[in-house]
């Protein structure tokens, strides 16, 4: 099955450490707060053990509609990325997606970092034909996602 690569970034002027720390162990639903179109925020985070950060752990993501995702940390290669897996969609979302592989990178951009998050979307046979619209609503909330980011690193 063919996958779909969606990608945003953004700039803030912090350190690159300093960025990939707070971003790797903030609660997520503080990041992932706002709706955007179809797509909830994140209510709860269920069934994590400790400090998010070692590759193999596991939680569980409830959506605000009600959906739940299975997240897996599959790599942590501090300051520079951290990846993620995507899988045991429930919901209103599994219609549209089988699995995703998510990356966080931060990458020296002038005095601060370049952070950027990208799916790579492994969609249902339905969720093909819904895709573009999907790939709209996702960088929509990546960019609200990237916003929240750059408030927490900046103490707003």
């Amino acid at each position: 099955m063919a996958t779909v690569t969606l990608s945003e970034s953004r700039a803030v002027p912090i350190p690159v450490e300093e960025a990939f720390d707070r971003v790797l162990a903030h609660p997520l639903p503080s990041v992932f707060r706002r709706r955007r179109l179809a797509i909830p925020p994140i209510r709860d985070v269920r069934h994590q053990d400790g400090e998010w950060g070692s590759v193999g752990q596991t939680r569980t993501i409830v959506l605000a509609d009600g959906g739940t995702m299975r997240e897996t940390l599959t790599s942590n290669d501090r300051p520079h990325a951290f990846g993620y897996t995507i899988s045991e969609v429930r919901g209103p979302m599994k219609p549209l997606v089988a699995s995703a592989d998510g990356r966080w990178t931060f990458e020296p951009a002038g005095t601060g970092t370049r952070i950027t998050w990208t799916w790579v979307l492994t969609p249902t046979a339905a969720g093909r034909v819904a895709m573009p619209a999907f790939g709209a609503m996702w960088r929509g909330y990546a960019r609200q996602a990237l916003e929240e980011v750059e408030a927490i690193l900046l103490g707003d």
